[in-house]
């Protein structure tokens, strides 16, 4: 049976394990590195849904609500790393994930709910889309170094 909610503390590295397939060419956080970012994550408003079967991770996105001082004060809510174990995909399992942060950012006062997806990603568009992700309403750029 498929189980929804918030990721656990003690499933830290099962999380880290569905990470590999999300950027495979990544170096990897030690563990040691990951437990204090974890902690640090902890203290903020972000939170890590995930749907998971018998203890493992099979889909996961963070969302971060960000206070905002227009819109009436109302936040925003951005949603990352969304990603569902390849073996587990079609299943329904992302859209449930992504489904339980936009209600949460909802609940929250969020006006809106943003992400960012790599512009080769099609079929990870379409899935957006179908959420009722507008890729048309705003561009976005970025700096990387």
């Amino acid at each position: 049976m498929i189980e929804y909610g918030t990721l656990k503390d003690d499933e830290l590295p099962e999380l880290l394990e569905l990470y590999k397939q999300l950027n495979p060419n990544d170096d990897a956080a030690s563990e040691a590195a990951a437990k204090n970012i974890w902690a640090d994550i902890k203290r903020q408003n972000i939170q890590y849904f995930v749907a998971r079967k018998d203890g493992k991770i099979l889909a996961s996105c963070y969302l971060c609500i960000i206070p905002n001082l227009t819109r009436g004060g109302s936040a925003i809510g951005f949603i990352e790393n969304v990603i569902t174990d390849a073996a587990h995909r079609r299943m329904g399992l992302g859209k449930n994930v992504m489904q339980n942060a936009i209600a949460h950012a909802k609940k929250q006062g969020c006006y809106k709910v943003v992400l960012q997806s790599g512009n080769n990603r099609a079929e990870a568009h379409e899935f957006y889309a179908a959420l009722g992700f507008d890729g048309t309403s705003k561009k976005a750029f970025e700096m990387r170094w």
